[in-house]
């Protein structure tokens, strides 16, 4: 973080005091950053068409390519973290950001698939603060029995990014070039980076921290005690599954589905996407406004976790239109129960540790996206290899690891209990 210029450091300093609706707009002004990475993670389902056309890939290197970005994103979670602590919320998400926006240039350009997979892992580091920040900043700043109300009106903003690699991707797509559509993504991230540097900077916390800046060596002891704790385990193995099971569909198999099994257009299967994503942007603040309270919930996140199964066996073995159409608009709604997981994850740890369990949770997440487009990928082909449906294989591997997850959440120790 010592690259960060010295202006950046100067206005990262905070007035004396800071106005509620100050500290609103500096959320606001994060979660645009957050809303393309939105965008980034999702643009495989929409563009998996012509990539496979020009690049000649197969299912199991479209999941890679998809898969590589959240691998990235995953990998760099413990590291931007540290730096929150350390550094803070402004010059972490200003320092990395750009490299988003240079992975997308170097994507828009690429002329191998090795280069836009590279493309694809910049753009995954570029976006790594950018959900963290937000989290990070709300925990910090605004009070913390609104939390899961707030986190989930954040990820529902945040979901506006979904919307722009749904029909506008693919009009775009179809009028010029996949090419055009990681440069339109880029200069929102450029936007997106200067409306941070103009609007953000760090508000006193509205609790006490320590004056003394603690070593590197001390922040990873600390993610050294956070992942002993006994009920780590649990939160790691579900958060690896739940919303990796949305993006998977929503972000990779969705258009391929639609346009194989039921010769949609790119335009039809983006105009899907695009309801999915719409869908989407209500659950989180539905679930966060309605959450159970730390009693009861963890059975909660443990239901739906199991519905959300259910419902991927169902889209599984059917292949009606109306239910291919459907079902995906019907998960997105429901996988805002996810909100859930991120209060459960505050709840479960100090105060002193909640950016670092924040980056942990992340981290699980995002590389458990990676892992299931890779993992979905090489179902697809073994499944096309032996003359079976790809995506009946698909869909049921991702409702098996989604139903893995919940018995793992339910069986290993959880935290102790709210008195």
């Amino acid at each position: 973080m010592s690259s960060v210029p010295p202006s950046l450091a100067a206005s990262a300093t905070a007035p004396a005091t800071t106005s509620p609706r100050s500290v609103w707009v500096m959320l606001f002004a994060l979660t645009t950053a957050f809303a393309l990475s939105q965008a980034y993670r999702t643009v495989a389902a929409i563009m998996a068409p012509p990539l496979q056309a020009d690049f000649h890939l197969n299912a199991q290197a479209l999941g890679l390519f998809a898969g590589a970005f959240h691998f990235a994103f995953g990998a760099m979670q413990l590291f931007m973290g540290i730096g929150i602590d350390l550094h803070g919320v402004r010059r972490t998400v200003l320092t990395a950001f750009p490299l988003a926006i240079a992975g997308s240039a170097l994507s828009a350009l690429s002329t191998s698939y090795s280069t836009l997979v590279l493309g694809q892992v910049l753009i995954g580091v570029g976006c790594a603060p950018a959900f963290l920040v937000c989290t990070v900043f709300i925990a910090r700043h605004l009070p913390s029995d609104r939390f899961a109300a707030i986190s989930g009106m954040t990820l529902g903003l945040g979901g506006i990014g979904m919307l722009l690699t749904g029909t506008p991707l693919a009009w775009l797509i179809e009028a010029t070039s996949w090419r055009m559509g990681f440069w339109v993504l880029g200069g929102l991230a450029a936007l997106a980076w200067l409306l941070i540097f103009g609007l953000v900077h760090e508000p006193a916390p509205t609790r006490p921290t320590p004056q003394r800046k603690e070593s590197m060596r001390e922040a990873i002891g600390k993610f050294g005690t956070l992942l002993a704790m006994p009920h780590t385990l649990g939160i790691v193995l579900l958060a690896s599954v739940g919303y990796a099971s949305f993006i998977s569909l929503r972000g990779l198999w969705l258009g391929p589905l639609l346009i194989e099994r039921h010769g949609f257009s790119l335009v039809q299967s983006g105009n899907v996407a695009l309801a999915m994503s719409l869908a989407s942007l209500f659950g989180p603040p539905l679930f966060g406004r309605f959450d159970p309270g730390q009693r009861h919930r963890r059975r909660w996140i443990i239901g739906y976790t199991l519905l959300l199964a259910a419902l991927f066996a169902a889209f599984a073995m059917t292949h009606s239109t109306i239910i291919d159409v459907a079902g995906p608009i019907v998960i997105g709604v429901l996988s805002g129960y996810m909100v859930l997981q991120y209060a459960d994850v505050r709840s479960a740890y100090p105060a002193a540790l909640t950016g670092r369990a924040m980056a942990v949770f992340t981290m699980a997440m995002f590389l458990g996206v990676a892992a299931m487009q890779w993992f979905t990928g090489i179902v697809a082909s073994v499944a096309t290899a032996h003359g079976a449906e790809p995506y009946t294989a698909v869909l049921a591997s991702i409702a098996a690891l989604l139903a893995a997850g919940a018995v793992a959440f339910t069986l290993l120790p959880g935290p102790a209990k709210a008195d």
